[in-house]
């Protein structure tokens, strides 16, 4: 071990304490947190055993990438036996349902030398695939050494990240240069992986292209779209201080109507609109629900939904795995994610869906898709909220032109299938060389 990473491995040492007290913290909202917390430094319940394939999928979006990739890896590995590794909660739910007899499911292990040594001697993996940007230093360093490929699937690398990562080259470089491979998902995240010494050997695409929509969820949004006789706008994956931005604006039309005359007021575009948020991350359900009540409108919850929805100023989607279901509801989709410097999350499954959809200017965690989607009339970007929303109400009253939006978008995403197959080709070809 170099003196740096030895540095590095006497922080995160150090750090363990932290770690503790964030799991419990975490773990009085997400009970999850607080489940098998051992496994975090490498003890484990589950049995010892070897040849498994080793996917790491940090969070919920992850998770659900990893699901496309792992279809196909089975289709290529009859019998493959799954170890599934993940760091958040809602990725470890995620993550419970694509498991099969003989799978196991575990906690990614905390990047001490330790931790690292104890898990890949309990599971003594074929083969590690990591997800998107989930690089650490120990863990490459030592499959490297134990002689288990571990490559970077379906990579990104924005440009805010790439500044940060050559902040910390003593430390990062060594790590990326560890990799047994890297798939990128764009050319420009692969001229930025190779500045950190990555072996990228191939742009595959992005493998959220090759999700495949719920159709009966899209279908059922469809149909209580029709049932509630006016159109809905909805703020999909929003982010801390999106919805706030959101529910503002909205008082503020309803103020000016009400200032011109109260006729105009039950008839103003604020009234003929269905609202509905779907926050990204479930811990925030209630604190949302709250936010919507305080700036003095109803609300009505996914959860107390029976046979359709409730009437209420504002629908609040907390459920989990129906973002589909709340495409198909929906008759333009705001991007949540990218109203606040958060870079934006994925419009690949809302075109998919045939939801048009209005961006802010956000966007860098997804830069290519934005623009190709963007290019290809799949989606509008606005500077800020209040000029997307107000694109948003003008689309509502464009039956033709959100019909061409929603065309465009099925065929941008039917466009970039593709890395699903490429991937998982790559991934059984490294086994067998």
């Amino acid at each position: 071990m170099s003196v740096l990473r030895g540095l590095y491995s006497l922080l995160m040492w150090l750090a363990q304490p932290l770690l503790r007290r964030k799991l419990a913290r975490r773990g009085a909202a997400e009970p999850v947190y607080l489940q098998a917390v051992q496994e975090r430094f490498g003890y484990y319940d589950a049995p010892s055993g070897a040849g498994f394939i080793w996917l790491h999928a940090v969070s919920l979006g992850e998770t659900r990438t990893a699901a496309i990739l792992i279809k196909q890896l089975r289709q290529r590995l009859p019998g493959m036996r799954l170890l599934l590794t993940n760091g958040t909660a809602t990725g470890r739910a995620e993550g419970a349902g694509l498991l099969q007899p003989g799978d196991i499911q575990v906690w990614q292990p905390w990047d001490t030398p330790g931790a690292v040594q104890r898990f890949l001697q309990h599971f003594k993996p074929r083969i590690g695939v990591l997800l998107e940007t989930e690089v650490w230093p120990n863990l490459a360093a030592a499959c490297r050494q134990a002689g288990v490929p571990l490559v970077l699937a379906n990579a990104r690398l924005s440009e805010k990240s790439l500044r940060n990562a050559l902040r910390l080259a003593w430390i990062a470089k060594p790590a990326y240069r560890s990799l047994a491979a890297v798939w990128a998902q764009t050319e420009i995240g692969a001229q930025r992986l190779r500045q950190l010494g990555a072996p990228v050997s191939a742009v595959f695409g992005n493998l959220k292209f090759d999700a495949a929509p719920d159709a009966a969820q899209i279908a059922q949004g469809k149909a209580w779209r029709a049932a509630c006789g006016r159109p809905v706008i909805l703020l999909a994956s929003s982010r801390e201080g999106e919805e706030a931005q959101f529910l503002q604006i909205l008082q503020s039309i309803r103020a000016e109507a009400q200032a011109v005359h109260t006729q105009v007021a039950t008839e103003s575009i604020a009234n003929k609109v269905q609202w509905l948020i779907v926050p990204r991350h479930p811990q925030r359900f209630e604190e949302v629900a709250a936010l919507i009540e305080r700036h003095g409108l109803s609300v009505s919850r996914r959860s107390a939904w029976a046979s359709q929805p409730q009437a209420a100023d504002v629908w609040l989607g907390d459920s989990l795995g129906e973002m589909a279901l709340y495409y198909g509801l929906a008759d333009v989709a705001l991007l949540g994610g990218s109203f606040e410097p958060l870079g934006g999350q994925n419009l690949i499954e809302a075109a998919a869906c045939g939801c048009p959809v209005v961006m802010g200017p956000s966007t860098f965690n997804f830069a290519q898709a934005a623009r190709l989607a963007e290019a290809a009339g799949a989606a509008r970007r606005a500077d800020s909220m209040a000029v997307a929303l107000q694109t948003a109400l003008a689309l509502t009253r464009d039956a033709p032109g959100r019909t061409a939006m929603a065309e465009r978008g099925t065929g941008f995403a039917a466009a970039h299938r593709g890395a699903a197959d490429k991937t998982a080709a790559a991934v059984v070809a490294l086994l067998g060389s």
